[in-house]
């Protein structure tokens, strides 16, 4: 906490560079208009980075995203107005990978593994404005799904004992989600903004029956799951980067 507040104050600072005027010297306007539209990405690895050059921190890294990350979505909005913007979030997301084991040519011997996923999030929503000036505060709605699946699987040298794993398929997922979202968005330059809100509404999630195989015994089926809630997404509350075009 102590990090983000002092890269916050550095935010600040540098911001206060820039007049109140809503065209920066160049002439450019300080506020996106009519159907400009944005790509909006976590700002937590920049604050990090900063906050950490502020305590001396020296296995500071330099910022990025884990693009593997199963919560990884790309959003962004389209300006209606100025006052008004449409939201969408997407990922599409398929992939693989296998790992050759140590050479060991001993007969039961791990040789091989590969494991395969796929993840596809949506979302929509709509945005309004409020205020006047850089800090803008904003509420609206939005809706989202999302739905995943995934296996690993295993090959061996000759044939391995009895009850050895050979491949686990995970049970597909499903999520749901409608939200009201509440925020405040800082232009700190021309058509780049801070923003963080929090999100309350209806979160549901499931997860289907899976199946888990080994030599020489019958297949078996995982468990399921399922949840339901009303509540406040604390993930919402997060620090996000906006560029406006």
């Amino acid at each position: 906490m102590k990090k983000l507040f002092l890269s916050l104050c550095l935010v600040a600072v540098a911001s206060s560079a820039f007049s109140q005027d809503m065209t920066s010297k160049k002439g450019t306007p300080i506020l996106p208009e009519a159907n400009d539209w944005s790509v909006g990405i976590s700002a937590n690895p920049f604050l990090s980075y900063f906050g950490n050059l502020l305590n001396g921190n020296l296995n500071n890294s330099s910022p990025g995203w884990n693009f593997l990350d199963t919560n990884m979505v790309i959003t962004g909005k389209m300006m209606k107005d100025e006052s008004t913007a449409y939201r969408a979030k997407i990922r599409i997301g398929f992939g693989s990978s296998t790992i050759t084991a140590a050479p060991d040519t001993t007969s039961g011997s791990l040789k091989e593994t590969k494991t395969s996923g796929m993840h596809i999030n949506l979302g929509a929503g709509i945005q309004k404005y409020r205020g006047k000036g850089r800090l803008k505060g904003y509420y609206g709605a939005e809706i989202g799904f999302g739905i995943g699946s995934g296996s690993t699987g295993w090959t061996y040298n000759g044939t391995p004992a009895t009850g050895t794993p050979t491949k686990v398929e995970n049970g597909s997922t499903f999520d749901l989600n409608l939200n009201g979202f509440l925020g405040a968005e800082y232009f700190f330059a021309p058509k780049m903004s801070l923003s963080g809100e929090f999100t309350w509404g209806l979160m549901m999630s499931s997860t289907g029956e899976g199946t888990a195989s080994s030599t020489g015994s019958p297949d078996v089926k995982t468990g399921s799951s399922s949840s339901f809630g009303i509540d406040t997404d604390n993930a919402g509350g997060s620090i996000n980067l906006n560029l406006y075009f």
